[in-house]
């Protein structure tokens, strides 16, 4: 019974010994007309890699992207490991959410307006997902095993609190090469103080998008009439 209430008692002055970890993001070197213009640089995940095991206290979360307007909202979602995501479709046609990469490959079938899945990520990593219908729909989730992350917002800003102790700072945008967020990765000591990080540029040279397949690993075909193409589903 002692060492339980050891252990307890460290874990609860572990949880008050918390500080605000925030600072901002910067997009450099990009070919997104809104980037150029520093109007958006959101979507940009910020995480903390403890050095060390530390115990989670909150289970993970049940999280949400939806399918509305041929798209996926949000286009960026960070996820811890062990996270339920929902694929709800609010659009008035048929989707079909899928990802083929080593994240996690799932394919959640096809299915109508109001209907929603489910997919629960195991393991860290990054997950690009696609609907098998609409070449145009792209997502990706970031798998983290850690829970504390923030995703940036459009002005780049981000704050993650998390316990005293030691960790490793990533960052992950989907327009940077590996090796450009390799060398960004940076030890990060928190106490019980608020730190504000110094800005975090991260450049877009060397990215080059590539065309996806579908689920079957070939080419879409050309856009139907969805109208006729799924009948009793109107626009």
């Amino acid at each position: 019974m002692i060492w339980r209430s050891l252990i307890f008692f460290n874990l609860a002055l572990g949880s008050l010994m918390a500080a605000m970890v925030s600072g901002n993001v910067e997009l450099v070197h990009s070919r997104e007309a809104s980037v150029q213009k520093q109007s958006d640089y959101s979507g940009v995940v910020v995480s903390l890699a403890p050095m060390s095991p530390l115990p989670h206290l909150t289970p993970p979360r049940h999280l949400r992207m939806l399918q509305k307007d041929k798209m996926f909202h949000p286009h960026v979602l960070a996820a811890e490991v062990g996270s339920v995501v929902d694929f709800p479709n609010a659009d008035p046609i048929f989707h079909n959410a899928f990802s083929s990469y080593s994240g996690q490959i799932f394919d959640i079938g096809l299915y109508p307006p109001g209907k929603s899945r489910s997919v629960r990520f195991e393991r860290p990593g990054i997950v690009r997902v696609f609907c098998n219908i609409h070449q145009a729909m792209s997502a990706v989730i970031v798998v983290i095993d850690s829970p504390y992350f923030a995703t940036t917002n459009a002005r780049g800003g981000f704050s993650i609190e998390a316990p005293a102790g030691d960790y490793e700072l990533r960052v992950y945008h989907e327009r940077a090469t590996e090796d450009t967020l390799r060398a960004l990765r940076r030890a990060l000591h928190v106490g019980d103080r608020a730190i504000e990080l110094p800005v975090i540029r991260v450049s877009e040279a060397g990215y080059l998008p590539s065309p996806h397949k579908n689920k079957h690993g070939q080419d879409y075909p050309p856009p139907a009439d969805e109208r006729v193409f799924y009948p009793g589903v109107r626009k």
